[in-house]
C-alpha cells in the first residue's frame, strides 16, 4: 500500500493525476460520463469532500464542503433546470449525504488497515460511456483508498471486484444484496447513457465542436531534447507524434499525458531526443498534431529557427510559469479526482438518502432520492 508522506506531496500528487484521468478516445464518436467523489481526512487548505461531473472530459458541475451546494461550470448544463426546476437543489442535498457518509468510510478504512492519524483519502468514480454511431453503452465503478484501488464493480458478471484482502468483507456485503446489483446493472446500461445523452444535446454546439492547436518548438539548453507542444485544441481525442520522412517514430521520443487548460481545451507535448539526430538530417524531422474528425494534421517541422529556448533569451520560465498557473486553476475547480491509475475510465452518478457503512448493511451506498435522477447516481 502507498502511503502519502505529508499533505504537500499528496496535494502535487492530486494535481498530476487529476489531469491524467481523461484518457482519449480513438473514436470520435465516443461521449462520456463521468463522477468522481474524494474524500479526505487531515489535509491542511484542502475540502474535506468534493464532487465534480464531467461530460467528454469537461467539468460541467463541482460540489465541496467549502461551498456546500453543488454549482454549475458550463454555461449549457444550467438548461437542465427546464426538465426539472429543483435538480440544483437535488443534486446538493445529495451530496451531503454523501459528504457524510464518506466521512465514515475513511473511519472504517482505516479500521480496516489498521490505521490512526495521518493523511487519508477515499475516492470513488464512476459513469458510462456511448457511442452515438454504435449506439454501444458501457458503464464502470471504482473505488480507491490512499491512491490504490480499493472496489470495482464488474458489469458482465455483476458483482463487485476486491483487490485488496481489506474490501473483501465490503465485497461479500454489496455482492449479497441483490436489488443493489441490479440497480446498479440498470443505471450503468440505461439511466447513465440516458443522462449522457441529454446532456451532449444540451452541450452539442461546444462538445461537438473542432479546435486545432498551437503547435511551438521548445528547448532548454542546446543539449536538451525538443519539446513539440500543442495548446489549444478541442477535444482531448488527438494524437501527437514525431516522424522521419513518412514514419512515425516510437524510440526516442517521450510522450506527455493529454492536460486541461482553464479554458476548456486541452494541450498535449512530446520530446524528441536529438543526441541520435544527425544535423544534415533535421530537415527530415517534424512534429505532427492530428485531431479526431479532422483530416488536415498541423505539421511542424523540425528546424532550428523556430525552436524557442532559455538560451536564445526566449523567457522558457514565463511560458511554463503561465502554463501551471492555468493547470492550478483548473485544479482548484476539479481537484476531486481520483489519485489511484490513471486508466481507469468513470465515476459513476449517485443521488442517495441512504447510506451504509462500507462494512455495512445496505450496499446502496448512493441511493436515488427520487423520481428525477441527474448526475448523482449508483447505488453500492
Amino acid at each position: 500500500m502507498r502511503r502519502l508522506k505529508n499533505p504537500k506531496e499528496l496535494q502535487m500528487e492530486l494535481f498530476v493525476v487529476l489531469f491524467l484521468v481523461g484518457i482519449p478516445s480513438a473514436a470520435p464518436a465516443l461521449h462520456t460520463l463521468k463522477y468522481f467523489y474524494t474524500g479526505s481526512s487531515q489535509v491542511p487548505n484542502f475540502p474535506e469532500f468534493v464532487a465534480v461531473g464531467l461530460v467528454d472530459d469537461i467539468v460541467v458541475e463541482h460540489y465541496d464542503t467549502n461551498t456546500r451546494r453543488f454549482e454549475p461550470k458550463q454555461d449549457w448544463i444550467q438548461k437542465v433546470t427546464k426538465d426539472d426546476s429543483r435538480y440544483w437543489e437535488e443534486e446538493t442535498n445529495a451530496a451531503l449525504v454523501i459528504q457524510h457518509s464518506f466521512k465514515g468510510h475513511i473511519e472504517t478504512l482505516k479500521q480496516r488497515f489498521n490505521q490512526t492519524g495521518g493523511v487519508h483519502v477515499f475516492q470513488r468514480m464512476y459513469g458510462c460511456e456511448w457511442d452515438d454511431e454504435t449506439d454501444e453503452v458501457k458503464g464502470f465503478d471504482q473505488l480507491g483508498y490512499d491512491g490504490e484501488d480499493f472496489l470495482s464493480f464488474d458489469l458482465e458478471t455483476v458483482t463487485y471486484v476486491a483487490p485488496v484482502p481489506q474490501a473483501v468483507p465490503t465485497k461479500y456485503k454489496w455482492d449479497n444484496n441483490k436489488d443493489g446489483l441490479a440497480y446498479n446493472k440498470n443505471y450503468f446500461t440505461k439511466e447513465c447513457p440516458e443522462w449522457l445523452k441529454k446532456y451532449v444535446n444540451y452541450g452539442k454546439n461546444s462538445l461537438m465542436r473542432k479546435e486545432l492547436p498551437s503547435v511551438s518548438l521548445l528547448q532548454k539548453t542546446p543539449s536538451s531534447p525538443v519539446t513539440c507542444h500543442a495548446t489549444g485544441f478541442y477535444p482531448n481525442r488527438a494524437d501527437l507524434f514525431w516522424k522521419k520522412d513518412e514514419e512515425e517514430l516510437h524510440e526516442d521520443v517521450d510522450r506527455g499525458e493529454i492536460l486541461p487548460n482553464h479554458d476548456g481545451t486541452f494541450q498535449m507535448s512530446i520530446e524528441l531526443d536529438l543526441s541520435l539526430v544527425k544535423a544534415e538530417d533535421w530537415g527530415r524531422y517534424s512534429c505532427v498534431f492530428h485531431l479526431a474528425g479532422v483530416k488536415e494534421d498541423v505539421l511542424k517541422p523540425l528546424d532550428k529557427r523556430q525552436i524557442l529556448t532559455n538560451y536564445n533569451e526566449f523567457p522558457i520560465g514565463a511560458v511554463v510559469g503561465g502554463v501551471i498557473a492555468a493547470l492550478l486553476v483548473v485544479v482548484a475547480g476539479i481537484i476531486g479526482f481520483f489519485i489511484w491509475r490513471k486508466n481507469n475510465d468513470g465515476f459513476k452518478r449517485t443521488n442517495t438518502s441512504e447510506t451504509s457503512s462500507l462494512s455495512g448493511e445496505d450496499p446502496a451506498l448512493f441511493k436515488s432520492t427520487g423520481e428525477k435522477q441527474g448526475m448523482l447516481k449508483p447505488t453500492g
